[in-house]
């Protein structure tokens, strides 16, 4: 066997090599392999977007760079990757970093990272066991990382201190003032708490309750993980806490930057696998935020063994289109922290650089009013501001509806709505004047984000309806504002509304992707959010079937905080009659008839009074298979049975609710039984 392969301009030092992968996960890399070899990286959003399927994106998105691509890499840098696996992330360090060596124990995992990174001439993946590369690796490197890898370092090290040995081995390559950087999850993250399986056994609660004698596999608190450092003689190490977990982040907080109360909402991100849910995540972060323990609580960490670094904070917004792809990083810098924002991709640089001219003209018409500018600096490659202490207008409004005080919720909105008026007619308008954008001091009020802006006075009514709007859809806990009132104060008639809705989604149409985001994804991929309450009932597991749960879709998807069971749905015998107020602003509502596998046949299904103009899956798409015969019916194999209805070409109405009437009738019977009744029965198509 030769030593060396090349493929692109990437070396693979096969020296180590045993001749064959002693490590595999079939035929999902033979798929990975055969997409990289067909496609270019510029190809991968549409093919995850067409193959749906959970390998395809874990091993592909580049949302997966997030967790290293904030990390103040320098040219002159050299990196060791152990545990690169497809190169998920090896691209990021090959742009940031001067070389890259790359140790994994899969060939076709490394052909795969080869293929994809070609046109990298700065990197060489060395493949075969780590134990006998390691001798030959050099002792220079400024950046050793291990994401997604220190948990196994019972695979990497047979001694009785894996995790002690796996460490101290990776320090002897830390050139003087190097870094070492672990990403892992952490077993007491508040997902498994909540009823997300471990993430590497599938196994509910395995990590919380410390593992069992033979897992392959440990994670750790972060008590436990400061023991190991400690022990192993380091004791300069920082955390960091990668939001919602590591694998796919959109924010990365640290001890200087904790989460505020009320940033945590994006919790339902089980791709691969079902899961519970216990409770409500949100507000159990905000609690534990609360009481100062977040830290102990967070999903995954990301720990830097060495000197600090200047990053304290990060936001990933690339789940837009290329042009609009950047990441808002706050910094410390002597004393003082400044915010940047960055581009992550070369379209979007003329953004950033468009953000000083937005300041200039919002400056110039705000100059004399009750509304300062956060002041926006040009570098090489970021736009820079200073950071604004107070609190944000969400905050203290949130503080309004907890306290019960919605007179002065509603005086700061008259208040919000007077300041942006100011100058009104100049020809130009922030529509990222939000409440989350203004930081308030007292009376003092600063802009401190105007990314999206255009070229036409301000219409101050609709910017004040987009605020709230905007400041409505990030958390449930503020559905109970009585906005019909704050309408009346504004001014804001439901012709209005109907007309500012068409804006904002003519809006987001400008910023968007194209793509699925990761919650559409989530949505669509097909695996399940099992709520207790669908199957906790006293009266036994047969009566548990007697419940509707009703979900609805604004456009991104299903999600368990957007549904509701419905209480008043009446039970007769074996029928199921119920009515269900929806907004106009739902694409698609998902009806959850029973909690239980069996037969539903439709009786009545109407939207508004009317009949659906026909029971095609335009209209009606189940996860059943269709009964032939002169009723409509369903066998459901799956204790989870979804029938959706497809709303978008259906005329709604748009300034009040609307109504979807149902009547079934249901025969419960076990997973079993179903499957027998579609195996046997010739009336089944």
């Amino acid at each position: 066997m030769s030593v060396n392969e090349t493929i692109g301009k990437i070396t693979l030092d096969l020296k180590h090599y045993p001749g064959e992968d002693l490590y595999s996960d079939g035929a999902s890399e033979q798929e990975l392999l055969n997409i990289v070899s067909a496609h270019d990286e510029s190809d991968f959003k549409d093919v995850i977007d067409e193959k749906m399927s959970w390998p395809v994106l874990y091993h592909l998105s580049d949302q997966r760079e997030n967790i290293v691509s904030w990390l103040p890499i320098k040219k002159s840098d050299r990196v060791l990757e152990v545990g690169s696996g497809c190169g998920a992330i090896t691209g990021v360090f090959s742009k940031k970093a001067g070389s890259v060596d790359c140790v994994d124990l899969s060939k076709r995992r490394s052909t795969i990272n080869a293929l994809r990174h070609k046109e990298c001439d700065n990197v060489t993946i060395h493949v075969g066991n780590f134990l006998d590369i390691e001798p030959d690796l050099p002792a220079d490197y400024d950046w050793v990382c291990l994401i997604g890898v220190f948990e196994y370092g019972s695979s990497y090290m047979s001694t009785e201190k894996p995790y002690h040995k796996f460490l101290e081995t990776i320090k002897k390559h830390v050139a003087p003032g190097g870094r070492i950087v672990i990403a892992i999850e952490n077993r007491l993250g508040l997902k498994y708490f909540a009823g997300c399986s471990e993430d590497h056994l599938g196994t509910y609660f395995s990590g919380i309750e410390g593992y069992k004698s033979g897992d392959y596999v440990r994670t750790f608190s972060r008590p436990g993980l400061e023991k190991i450092f400690k022990e192993c003689g380091e004791d300069e190490y920082h955390f960091y806490y990668p939001y919602p977990d590591y694998k796919f982040p959109t924010t990365i907080y640290s001890d200087k930057r904790l989460p505020l109360c009320g940033e945590l909402t994006n919790n339902i991100r089980n791709f691969d696998r079902d899961r519970l849910l216990l409770f409500d995540e949100k507000n159990a972060f905000d609690s534990v935020i609360s009481d100062d323990l977040f830290p102990l609580f967070s999903n995954s960490y990301l720990v830097i063994l060495g000197d600090d670094i200047s990053p304290v904070y990060a936001r990933f917004s690339n789940e837009r289109s290329d042009d609009r792809s950047i990441v808002t990083s706050m910094e410390q810098d002597n004393n003082d922290i400044v915010v940047k924002k960055i581009p992550m991709t070369k379209e979007a640089e003329s953004h950033i650089k468009s953000l000083n001219e937005n300041y200039k003209k919002l400056s110039e018409k705000y100059a004399g009013s009750a509304l300062k500018i956060c002041e926006c600096t040009l570098t090489e490659n970021a736009a820079v501001f200073p950071f604004v202490k107070g609190r944000s207008l969400n905050d203290i409004l949130d503080e309004c509806i907890k306290s019960g005080d919605m007179n002065r919720f509603n005086d700061i909105v008259s208040d919000f709505k007077e300041r942006i008026s100011f100058n009104g007619e100049y020809p130009f308008t922030d529509f990222d004047l939000v409440f989350s954008n203004v930081i308030a001091d007292g009376d003092d009020w600063t802009v401190i984000d105007y990314e999206w802006t255009k070229d036409e006075p301000t219409d101050s009514k609709y910017q004040t309806w987009r605020a709230l709007y905007c400041y409505m859809l990030e958390s449930d806990s503020r559905s109970e504002t009585d906005l019909h009132k704050i309408y009346d104060i504004l001014d804001i008639t439901a012709k209005d509304e109907d007309e500012y809705i068409r804006r904002e989604m003519a809006f987001h149409e400008t910023v968007q992707s194209g793509h699925m985001s990761l919650a559409q994804f989530r949505a669509r991929i097909g695996t399940t959010v099992i709520h207790p309450e669908k199957y906790i009932d006293m009266n036994g597991a047969m009566e548990n079937a007697r419940r509707v749960q009703v979900y609805t879709d604004k456009g991104n998807g299903y999600s368990e905080e957007e549904s509701r069971f419905i209480k008043d749905a009446v039970f007769d015998d074996e029928r199921i009659s119920f009515k269900v107020r929806f907004s106009g602003d739902v694409k698609n509502l998902r009806v959850d008839p029973m909690m239980s596998a069996g037969a539903v046949f439709v009786e009545t299904l109407k939207i508004n009074g009317s009949d659906l103009p026909d029971r095609s899956k335009k209209y009606l798409e189940c996860n059943g298979r269709k009964l032939r015969g002169d009723k409509e019916g369903y066998i459901f194999e799956t204790n989870d049975p979804n029938m959706n209805i497809h709303l978008e070409t259906i005329e709604l109405n748009k300034d009040k609710d609307n109504e979807l009437e149902a009547v079934f009738t249901y025969a419960a019977m076990s997973e079993d039984a179903a499957h027998g009744i579609l195996t046997a029965a010739k009336r089944i198509i």
